[in-house]
């Protein structure tokens, strides 16, 4: 049996406790996707069952998720939660959600209208660095990027995200409805400069005066978002069908009981009191979204490469081996920590806490997840703390091995020669540049001189590129483990 609104569940799950029917489309979401149904909705949904908000979504599916779609409108608009650690699981029934459109098959005009709802005050977005369509070491919008191209040639028909968003503000402008906020919750540093810098590059090339609208009436706050959500596998969701008693629910996400959400307090259409429900409403953003990009983020990115190539296929299992977990508290420590601006924050006690998480044993946060798309999260992970390093002659040994171990990694073969899936938007390139260099020196050159991630500064750094390469060298001649135990006595 399907979860509905008429299944009967455990009384252990929380489910909604509101009318759902007095909920109001008042935020349309882009990217239904696991991590927004484990934080932003939980959020929304929390705050409907506690404090009687009536802020509801429109989930919307662009490029793909069809299935997800399909599946939550057949399940009356519900899906579950289920929060794991070692004291077992816990699980929720999410209601919050209002509409669900797929715009390949519900069509653009549906997808437009629903952003025009004159009670829609927030479009959010979770479509990853990439959906962006911006060069990630500059943040700028990437012209000659196929979408782009087409936006601007058709305005009224696009297919990237800066410009749905723009052909959805340009029709409420039309209406005589005021903008819509724009919020991104993907994990980028200062997010919302950066979707404001696309929206607004692309509508220059469109429409001058719906470019200085757009400059002076849309909000692009940035936020903050932090939970560990793995990729959802067969077994999650036969354990969460044993939660549901029996239920089953193809949508439903595991994650761990932690949450952090950090927004920049700029709605001029209002917003729900996330602050009620443990969100951090702030003026600045940015000294969180460094302290977590770098130290969360970048130890993730660096126990992925290292971890995958040494044959483990969890972080879980990465923090059984003591020489990663010591490694990767010297990367925060010694090297993430001092680029941070942050204040008032026990750096130590925050890297304890994050290790304590990625040891979570119920959590399979597969290794090979985090290594995705690391052309668009290289840059702010750890390249931005290399600069910084180098600006202040400090050593960054452990960044310049995360490096190496991504050019290791995107060779597109591990140590016991076994093919590896590169999930990346710039594939096709990388396996050009792995095919056309011999391995070595060679390699590391070729990977260096992709500008987009390593801007023109990085490649011509003398001291930048001897790091690395001899990173990149002794894992060649070692291996991910010995590498790590060597680089622990230096």
């Amino acid at each position: 049996m399907a979860l509905s609104s008429n299944s009967l569940l455990p009384a252990t799950i929380t489910v909604p406790g509101y009318a759902r029917e007095q909920l109001k489309t008042r935020i349309v979401h882009l990217g239904f996707g696991a991590f927004h149904r484990a934080h932003q909705a939980v959020y929304a949904d929390r705050l409907a069952n506690e404090h009687g908000s009536d802020w509801g979504y429109c989930e919307i599916n662009l490029r793909s998720g069809e299935q997800k779609i399909a599946d939550l409108k057949r399940q009356d608009l519900l899906y579950s939660v289920a929060e794991m650690d070692d004291t077992g699981w816990h699980g929720r029934v999410v209601g919050i959600v209002r509409q669900a459109l797929y715009l390949k098959s519900d069509g653009l005009p549906a997808v437009l209208t629903a952003m025009a709802q004159p009670d829609v005050a927030i479009v959010s977005m979770t479509v990853t660095e990439k959906g962006y369509s911006h060069h990630p070491a500059s943040g700028s919008l990437m012209i000659d990027h196929p979408d782009i191209t087409h936006d601007i040639a058709h305005p009224l028909e696009p297919r990237s995200v800066p410009g749905l968003l723009l052909a959805a503000l340009r029709l409420r402008r039309s209406h005589g409805l005021a903008p819509f906020t724009v919020m991104s919750c993907d994990n980028m540093p200062e997010n919302g400069r950066v979707v404001r810098n696309v929206v607004t590059q692309l509508a220059r090339l469109q429409d001058a005066e719906l470019a200085a609208w757009v400059e002076q009436q849309v909000a692009f706050p940035s936020t903050m978002v932090d939970r560990i959500v793995p990729a959802v596998t067969p077994d999650a969701l036969r354990q969460i069908q044993t939660l549901l008693g029996g239920v089953s629910d193809p949508l439903g996400v595991t994650c761990e009981p932690f949450h952090q959400w950090v927004i920049e307090d700029r709605f001029p259409q209002g917003r729900p009191a996330w602050e009620k429900a443990g969100a951090e409403l702030v003026d600045d953003v940015v000294p969180y979204e460094e302290m977590k990009l770098r130290m969360l983020n970048g130890s993730h990115s660096f126990l992925a490469y290292l971890g995958y190539l040494a044959g483990y296929a969890h972080i879980g299992d990465c923090m059984q081996d003591p020489h990663f977990v010591v490694a990767a508290r010297r990367l925060m420590l010694t090297e993430q920590a001092p680029t941070l601006q942050v204040r008032g924050v026990d750096l130590a006690l925050y890297a304890d806490s994050l290790l304590l998480r990625y040891g979570n044993g119920t959590l399979k946060h597969r290794t090979w997840q985090i290594a995705m798309d690391g052309t668009q999260k290289l840059p702010q992970r750890m390249l931005d703390s290399i600069r910084w390093h180098l600006a202040h002659g400090s050593r960054f040994d452990c960044l310049a091995l995360g490096v190496a171990a991504w050019m290791r990694y995107v060779g597109g073969k591990d140590e016991q020669g076994q093919p590896i899936e590169i999930s990346d938007p710039l594939s096709d390139e990388l396996a050009s540049r792995v095919a056309t260099s011999a391995e070595g020196n060679e390699r590391v050159l070729s990977l260096l001189q992709i500008e987009t991630v390593f801007g023109q500064d990085l490649p011509a750094n003398a001291t930048f590129v001897e790091a690395v390469t001899h990173a990149y060298l002794a894992l060649l001649a070692h291996g991910a483990k010995e590498t790590v135990s060597r680089l622990l006595n230096n």
